[in-house]
């Protein structure tokens, strides 16, 4: 069970994170850089909007599994 609120944290925090903060630190980094490029840019945009759905994505599955470990604390094991 602690698995399956894990991933279900996980996808709640790529999704905020995806709607919410990925845009913002991508355009403040692409906006910080200069480029030879609009396809350099576009590609770095691209890369740290990645990145940071996966900061998320990771987020939240540690956070689901902290709350599920704290959830099944007081069950024994066996």
């Amino acid at each position: 069970m602690r698995y399956v609120v894990a991933i279900v944290f996980a996808v709640i925090g790529a999704f905020l994170t995806a709607v919410l903060l990925s845009p913002q630190v991508a355009d403040w980094v692409v906006a910080h850089q200069t480029f030879d490029s609009p396809d350099d840019a576009d590609s770095l945009h691209m890369a740290v909007y990645m990145a940071s759905n996966l900061a998320g994505l990771f987020v939240g599955w540690l956070l689901g599994w902290i709350v599920a470990g704290v959830g099944s604390a007081g069950k024994a094991s066996g």
